[in-house]
C-alpha cells in the first residue's frame, strides 16, 4: 500500500512500526559490537598478561631470602674458612705452647724406654734407657718426677714394681725440654717387688718373663718384654 494513499492516522502508525523496526536493528548491532569488542580485548589482555609474566616473572620473597643467605653463607666458607687438615683439627693453637719455658702438651711429646737386654742371668739387674722428646715448635717445661712419669714391671696381672711406691724425696721434678733434644734417663731395677705399704724388706721377683712399660699422663711406651734367669 501506498504511503501517499494513507489517511492521518494510519500513517503515523506506519511511521511508528518503521522506527521501532530501525530502533531494534541499531540495538541488535550495537550489542554485537560490543560483544566483539569485549571479545578482543579479552585475548589482548591475555598476551599482555604472558609478555608481563615472561618478561618479569614473579618471584616469591622467601625464596629470594634463602637463595641470598645460602649464598652469603657459603662463599666464605670455601674461601675463607677452608676444611681444616687432620694435624691442624689434633692439635690447636690454644693447647700449644706459644712461648719457650710454657707447659708442654702432650700431644707434642715423644715418650719411650727401652730395656738394656733381653735376658738377665740371676743376680743381673734389668736396665731400661727412658727418653722424652720434645717435637714441639719451642722449648717447653716436662716434669719428669717420680709422680708424673711412672716406670712399671708386671708379670701377666701381677703387679710386680713401680717407681710411683714409696717415693722419697721430692715428687716433681721440671725439666727444659729443648726442640728434638731427648732428655734421657738410666733406670736399674733391683728386682724386688715394690707395695704402697713401703716394706723394709720386700720379697725379690722369681725367674720368669716381665712386661715393663713407662707411662706419663695420658702417654704410654711400647711394652719392653724381658726374662729374668
Amino acid at each position: 500500500m501506498d504511503p501517499d494513499t494513507m489517511g492521518d492516522g494510519s500513517g503515523d502508525v506506519y511511521w511508528r512500526r518503521r522506527m521501532s523496526v530501525l530502533v531494534a536493528v541499531l540495538v541488535v548491532v550495537a550489542v554485537v559490537a560490543w560483544a566483539c569488542s569485549s571479545g578482543g580485548s579479552g585475548p589482548q589482555r591475555s598476551s599482555s598478561a604472558q609478555t608481563s609474566t615472561s618478561a618479569s616473572p614473579s618471584t616469591d620473597p622467601l625464596l629470594d631470602g634463602l637463595r641470598t643467605l645460602t649464598m652469603g653463607t657459603a662463599t666464605p666458607t670455601v674461601s675463607a674458612s677452608p676444611t681444616p687438615s687432620p694435624s691442624k683439627v689434633t692439635l690447636t693453637p690454644m693447647t700449644r705452647p706459644k712461648r719457650p719455658g710454657e707447659p708442654c702438651t702432650e700431644a707434642d711429646l715423644v715418650l719411650s724406654m727401652q730395656g738394656k737386654q733381653d735376658v738377665y742371668a740371676a743376680g743381673a739387674q734389668p736396665n731400661f734407657l727412658i727418653s722424652l722428646v720434645n717435637t714441639g715448635p719451642v722449648m717447653c717445661l716436662a716434669d719428669v718426677g717420680p709422680r708424673s712419669m711412672e716406670v712399671r714391671i708386671t708379670s701377666g696381672e701381677d703387679r710386680i714394681w713401680s717407681t710411683s711406691d714409696c717415693v722419697s724425696g721430692e715428687a716433681t721434678e721440671i725439666k727444659q725440654l729443648q726442640r728434638g733434644v731427648p732428655w734421657v734417663r738410666s733406670l736399674d731395677w733391683n728386682r724386688r717387688r715394690s707395695s704402697s705399704d713401703c716394706r723394709t724388706d720386700p720379697p725379690a721377683a722369681l725367674p720368669g718373663t716381665y712386661v715393663a712399660v713407662v707411662r706419663m699422663g695420658k702417654l704410654k711406651s711400647q711394652m719392653g718384654v724381658f726374662h729374668l734367669r
